[in-house]
């Protein structure tokens, strides 16, 4: 079996954690993508939704790899047609966390600290709660931002807690974020296996790998986006959690510069994991999240 990856550290962790969990033999395949062909360009200058797969599904649908390793909150909420997620496994910490230079959390960075990431929904929070911060785009893989803050170019990155903990840099952690500072992407801390629709074959192989609560949560924290119109840039956050049957959510849209924000929360069946992000996303909608989201996609903010 043929496995798709980007050849971040990152990526071939999480591609080398499924194919350990594969039958023997099965081989990594490292593929280039857009955002990896162009790793300090603006994100939204260089195309935003699919800039990390497009090139992976093209080789998943021409049967040159029989699968593909993402991090969810990178694959699109719209399908590829022809191509369908096999599995998603059970899920690492979704939360955020701060790299900082002396080890110190948010709350304690100096005033005026310049804080680095490319996501306009972590500057969203980060300047909701501290709007003395300096927020700086900052692209790159993990190790690469780290080396940033150990450089002095910034003060501190916010970062995945899931990828940190993949590539055993725990160590690195000032602090996780607590979901009422900074709630994580839709998907985040979930890797997915993406395969062709039709490989019944594959799919098969993939059924012991796949984690049911991941999948309730995925799904209603991926509706939410898509009830939005969002994609992997926008400034939304969102956190599932379903437990014995019942699933909470809870969503955040904000402006990139901090205000305005609105955060909800919904609760009902992990059954109707679908319905609650659809449900929770219409919420928002009334509250002025589309003028919100409207802003961001207009070259009027961060052209």
């Amino acid at each position: 079996m043929r496995i798709g990856t980007r050849g971040s550290a990152l990526a071939l962790a999480q591609s080398g954690m499924v194919q350990k969990l594969l039958p023997e033999g099965a081989i990594l395949t490292v593929i280039e993508t857009t955002g990896d062909r162009n790793p300090l360009a603006s994100l939204r200058r260089i195309g935003g939704k699919g800039i990390f797969t497009k090139e992976i599904d093209t080789a998943l649908l021409e049967g040159r790899i029989d699968l593909a390793v993402h991090s969810l909150k990178d694959l699109p909420t719209e399908e590829t047609p022809g191509l369908a997620i096999g599995a998603l496994l059970k899920r690492e910490d979704p939360r955020d966390a701060l790299v900082s230079r002396g080890g110190v959390g948010l709350d304690q960075l100096p005033q005026g600290a310049v804080v680095g990431t490319s996501s306009f929904r972590r500057r969203a929070q980060l300047l909701a709660r501290r709007p003395d911060l300096t927020v700086e785009d900052l692209r790159g893989n993990v190790p690469t931002r780290i080396a940033r803050v150990l450089s002095g170019t910034v003060d501190a990155i916010v970062i995945a807690a899931a990828g940190l903990n993949r590539l055993g840099m725990e160590s690195e952690i000032a602090e996780i974020l607590d979901e009422s500072v900074m709630l994580p992407a839709p998907g985040q801390g979930i890797v997915a296996v993406q395969i062709r629709a039709d490989d019944s074959g594959t799919r098969e192989h993939l059924r012991a790998l796949h984690d049911p609560t991941a999948e309730a949560e995925a799904i209603a924290e991926r509706t939410f986006l898509s009830g939005l119109g969002g994609g992997c840039l926008v400034p939304v956050g969102a956190r599932a959690r379903a437990r014995n049957g019942a699933l909470a959510l809870e969503g955040f849209v904000g402006h990139p510069e901090g205000r305005p924000s609105i955060r909800k929360s919904i609760q009902g069946s992990s059954v109707n994991a679908a319905g609650l992000g659809a449900e929770l996303a219409r919420l928002a909608l009334a509250e002025g999240a589309r003028e919100i989201l409207d802003a961001v996609r207009s070259d009027e903010v961060f052209p």
